[in-house]
C-alpha cells in the first residue's frame, strides 16, 4: 500500500514548502483509518529534510521515484524511504532505507540485536541494517517482478543524528554479514550515502519502477519454496505419526480447496503433537505455492521454532513467515491464503501491552481465507488470552466461515505416559480423570524432592548423559529491572533461603531462545520462555503462589505471592480465577519434559497432597 508517492523533483518540492508531513498524514489517515501520533510526525519532520538533502546533494535524476511509509504488501510493516531509478546499465533498481533518529546504541552478544533508547527506556531490537535487509529478503521472497529479475532490490540504514563511535558498537564484528547485505551510514556518512544512491538509481525513470513494485503479485517465490522446504529434509522433529497425519491431511486438503473463509480448529493437549503437525502445514502449504504465514503469540517458542528450522544464515528468510499474533491488525481481509496458529489459546484481546486492535482471533480469520488453529483450552495463563474454542467458533460464526473441528487424544510427550498429563490434571483439580488413582510409571519418571539442590543435581546427572534439561518456576518470585543491575540474570531473584538455593530468572541477553541455551540449569525459565517447548527432563519449582487447604481439599492463590503483574490485572476480586490460571501455568510446566518432571513445592501442603495422591518422594 502505497501512502506517500512522488518524483525525486516532487519530493524535495514538499520538504522545501513545509507539505511533506501534512501530505503523508492525510494519506495515512484514508489508507490506514488511524491518525498519526505527533512523536512519529516530529521524526518524519526530521528524517525527512535529511533525505531531501541527501537526494538534492547526490545529483541523481529528478525523474527518480520516491515512496515513503510504503507499506510492504501482506504485513503491517512500513518501509520508511524507498527511491527507484536506473543504473548505468539501465538496469531497473530500488533501494530501501531504514530512517533512525538513534544517537547511540549498545551491541548484544544476540544475532543481529542491539540495545537502545527507546518508548522512554533502553530496550533491545533489531539492528537497522537487518530491518533494512528483512524488507529487502521479503521482496525477494515474495514479489513476481524482483524475482523475475526485471527489479532488483538493495538496502541499507541511515542514522542521521548519530555521530559514529571509535569503537562503535553498531559496527561491531557480530554483525559484520548483516552489514555487509546492508551498509549502515552514520552523520558522518552523509556523502556516502550519496553515492550509493547514484550508483544503483541514478540514471531516474523510476515512476515506472513504482508502478511494477506496487502491481507486482505477492506470492512465495520457488527459491523460497525450495529453501524451506531444504530446511524440512531429514529433520526428525518433524514426523508425523498416527492420529497427527490425519488431522495434518485433513487441515491440508481444506486450506488447499480456498474455500472463501474456512476456519480448522485442532484441539489437543500436551503432548499430542500440535506443534509438529502445524510445523508440516509451513511446508505443505507452501510448497503447493500457498501464500502462508505461521504465527505463535508466544516469542519463545516461535524462536525456538525458528532455531531447529534454521541457521542464522535463513532466520531473515522465516521472519516473513513466522509472526507474531498482533502483525494483522491493518491486513486487508483474504490477504493470505491460511495462516497456520500455533499456541491459539495465548492469542490476545486489546488489553495486551503494545497490541492496537481489540481481538487478535478477529484479526487472524479477517485477514485470510483459511485460518488453522491449533487450541489447548486449559493453556491459558494470563486475562488476556481469549483463543479459546468458543471464541474461535464465535469470530467464525461471525465471517460466516465454514468450521472444521479436530482432536487429538493420543500423548507422544512423556514418553507415551498420557496418563501421568491424565494423573496431573486430576491431582490439580483441573478435570477429573480416569488416572486418578496414578499411571504406568516405568514410561515417565516423576519425583518430588525435598531440596531443590538435590534436584537440580539431578538434572545435571541427566544433562551429562546427553538429555536436555531445564529448570523451570512459576511466578513466585519479583524478577529484578535492568535499572535494578539486572540486565543478564546478574541477581538471584530466587531464593530458598532454608535450603541456600539462589539461581536468577532466564537472561535478558539471551532473549527468546534461552530454551536453547547451556544455561537452564544456572538459571530459571518461566512460563513465557517455555510454553509450547520441550525438554527431555525438567525440573519445576512450585512457589507459594500456589497453596492447598485440606478443610477445604482445593487450592488457593493469595493475590500477593503471584507476581506476574499482567497475569493478574483485574483479578484481585476474582481468586478462584486468578488461582485457575496459576493451576494452567503449573501444569504446561510440569508437562514440559517427554522422559521426566521433578519437583519442588514451597508449599509442604501443596507437597503433601501430592505425595498422598502419588507417593513418591527422592
Amino acid at each position: 500500500m502505497i501512502i506517500y508517492q512522488n518524483s525525486a523533483k516532487g519530493f524535495k518540492e514538499d520538504v522545501d514548502t513545509n507539505n511533506i508531513v501534512n501530505k503523508i498524514e492525510v494519506s495515512f489517515k484514508m489508507k490506514l483509518g488511524r491518525r498519526t501520533a505527533p512523536k512519529e510526525m516530529d521524526s518524519w519532520r526530521n528524517s525527512l529534510s535529511f533525505m531531501e538533502r541527501v537526494v538534492r546533494r547526490a545529483q541523481i535524476a529528478d525523474d527518480c521515484g520516491v515512496l515513503l511509509e510504503y507499506v510492504i504488501p501482506a504485513t503491517s510493516k512500513r518501509i520508511d524511504f524507498l527511491i527507484a531509478g536506473k543504473d548505468e546499465e539501465n538496469k531497473n533498481n530500488f533501494v530501501i532505507i531504514e530512517l533512525k533518529q538513534w544517537q547511540r546504541a549498545e551491541k548484544t552478544d544476540m544475532h543481529s540485536v542491539v540495545r537502545t533508547a527507546l518508548n522512554g527506556g533502553i530496550h533491545e531490537t533489531p539492528h537497522p541494517s537487518y530491518q533494512a535487509s528483512s524488507y529487502k529478503a521479503f521482496m525477494q521472497d515474495y514479489h513476481s517482478e524482483v524475482d523475475a529479475g526485471s527489479l532488483n532490490a538493495y538496502s541499507c540504514a541511515y542514522l542521521h543524528n548519530y555521530t559514529k563511535n571509535n569503537p562503535e558498537p553498531l559496527l561491531d564484528s557480530i554483525y559484520t554479514e548483516i552489514i555487509s547485505d546492508s551498509p549502515i551510514y552514520f552523520k558522518e556518512d552523509q556523502e556516502k550515502l550519496e553515492n550509493f544512491l547514484k550508483k544503483y538509481i541514478g540514471k531516474g525513470k523510476g515512476l515506472d519502477i513504482l508502478y511494477k513494485i506496487e502491481s507486482g503479485k505477492i506470492k512465495p517465490t520457488k527459491k523460497l519454496i525450495d529453501h524451506v522446504l531444504s530446511l524440512y529434509e531429514g529433520n526428525q522433529d518433524f514426523t508425523l505419526l498416527d492420529e497427527q497425519k490425519v488431522a495434518f491431511e485433513t487441515a491440508c486438503s481444506i486450506a488447499k480447496k480456498q474455500i472463501d473463509k474456512s476456519v480448522v480448529i485442532i484441539k489437543g493437549g500436551p503432548g499430542t503433537g500440535k506443534s509438529v503437525i502445524s510445523m508440516n502445514l509451513v511446508a505443505a502449504l507452501i510448497k503447493d505455492g500457498l501464500n502462508i504465514q505461521f504465527v505463535a503469540p508466544n516469542s519463545s517458542f516461535r524462536n525456538v521454532m525458528i532455531e531447529k528450522l534454521a541457521g542464522k544464515e535463513s532466520r531473515r528468510r522465516l521472519n516473513n513467515i513466522f509472526k507474531g499474533s498482533s502483525s494483522f491488525v491493518d491486513t486487508p481481509e483474504n490477504t493470505f491464503d491460511a495462516i497456520i496458529i500455533d499456541e491459539a489459546h495465548r492469542l490476545k484481546n486489546g488489553t495486551a501491552y503494545q497490541y492496537r486492535g481489540k481481538n487478535q482471533v478477529e484479526d487472524i480469520v479477517k485477514s485470510t481465507k483459511c485460518s488453522i488453529f491449533f487450541v489447548d483450552d486449559n493453556q491459558v495463563i494470563r486475562p488476556e488470552d481469549i483463543g479459546n474454542t468458543t471464541e474461535i467458533k464465535r469470530i467464525a460464526k461471525y465471517f460466516d466461515a465454514e468450521t472444521f473441528e479436530l482432536e487429538l487424544e493420543a500423548q507422544f510427550r512423556c514418553a507415551g505416559a498420557e496418563g501421568f498429563i491424565n494423573w496431573l490434571d486430576d491431582v490439580l483439580q483441573l478435570r477429573q480423570t480416569g488416572n486418578f488413582d496414578g499411571w504406568d510409571k516405568e514410561n515417565f519418571d516423576f519425583k518430588i524432592f525435598d531440596n531443590p539442590n538435590n534436584m537440580n543435581n539431578e538434572l545435571r546427572a541427566k544433562k551429562y548423559l546427553g538429555n536436555t534439561c531445564s529448570l523451570l518456576a512459576g511466578y513466585a518470585w519479583d524478577w529484578s529491572s535492568v535499572k535494578e543491575g539486572n540486565s543478564d540474570s546478574q541477581v538471584n531473584d530466587i531464593k530458598i533461603m532454608e535450603h541456600s538455593f539462589e539461581r536468577p530468572w532466564n537472561s535478558r541477553k539471551i532473549g527468546s531462545t534461552w530454551a536453547l541455551s547451556d544455561s537452564n540449569l544456572e538459571q530459571v525459565g518461566c512460563i513465557h520462555t517455555s510454553q509450547g517447548l520441550e525438554f527431555d527432563y525438567v525440573g519445576v519449582i512450585v512457589g507459594n503462589d500456589l497453596k492447598f487447604s485440606f478443610d477445604s481439599m482445593s487450592y488457593y492463590t493469595n493475590w500477593s505471592e503471584y507476581k506476574d503483574m499482567n497475569g493478574k490485572k483485574g483479578l484481585r476480586e476474582k481468586p478462584e480465577e486468578l488461582n485457575k490460571l496459576v493451576r494452567n501455568i503449573y501444569k504446561i510446566l510440569m508437562t514440559r519434559g517427554m522422559k521426566g518432571c521433578y519437583v519442588y513445592f514451597m508449599d509442604k501442603d501443596v507437597e503433601k497432597h501430592f505425595l498422598e495422591r502419588e507417593n513418591i518422594k527422592s
